[in-house]
């Protein structure tokens, strides 16, 4: 493969990646912070203390997080099947992407709200505050710097199942790693795969950190006081 064929082999298996690392993001965000808020709600203690519903969402939070990605691919083949119709390409990989995902979303969350000070909650419902508001008002927008940290995990996360999923007919970089690398002893395609995987990690955790820190109101106190 010359170098003009492997750059433009490297920019497709990178914009495959991206496509399924990002729909699977939303996705994951969309139904995994649902999960994480009713986790700390449903607590002992929470605002809808619900013991018995709180172990079970816990028991399946445990047990899809154990589950290694090759496996819960596998297992999930009919679910994909029935979703979009095959097994194989990058769309057909966002599903066991956002399957694996979601528990470990939910739990990025649970520990997020946790953070929260306890004291904020209780003064919102002493000034007659509904749960709704409390979770939307108050946990939510106090943990947001954890949360989005915490996503930006998920997203490295998912770029390394992307990678994994590649390798079995999943498309992207890991395919390009696995087909054109691996199996055709070329050590410069799969040293190039790598380096582009390792600087989108890189980019992810650059920004994640960086929009943690705006989000972050201890930072932002001394510069309004200065003000």
């Amino acid at each position: 493969m010359p170098g003009e064929q492997l750059a433009r082999a490297l920019w497709v298996a990178t914009l495959e990646t991206l496509y399924m690392t990002s729909v699977a993001t939303v996705l994951v965000v969309v139904l995994g912070l649902p999960l994480g808020v009713l986790l700390v709600l449903t607590d002992r203690g929470g605002l809808w203390e619900r013991p018995a519903l709180n172990r079970v969402l816990g028991t399946l939070v445990n047990v899809g997080r154990s589950v290694p990605f090759i496996i819960l691919m596998v297992a999930i083949v009919p679910l994909t099947r029935l979703l979009v119709g095959t097994t194989i390409g990058t769309t057909a990989a966002i599903v066991p992407l956002v399957v694996a995902a979601i528990p470990f979303m939910g739990r990025v969350v649970e520990q997020g709200l946790r953070e929260v000070d306890g004291g904020l909650v209780e003064a919102a419902i002493a000034m007659g505050s509904t749960h709704r508001r409390v979770i939307f008002r108050v946990l939510l927008p106090e943990a947001l710097p954890s949360l989005v940290r915490g996503i930006a995990l998920v997203v490295i996360s998912l770029l390394g199942y992307s990678a994994m999923a590649g390798a079995v007919g999943g498309g992207g970089l890991g395919d390009l790693a696995v087909k054109y690398g691996y199996m055709r002893f070329r050590t410069d395609v799969m040293l190039g795969c790598l380096a582009v995987l390792l600087a989108l990690v890189q980019l992810v955790q650059w920004m994640g950190d960086g929009l943690a820190s705006r989000f972050d109101h201890t930072t932002q106190r001394p510069s309004r006081a200065h003000e």
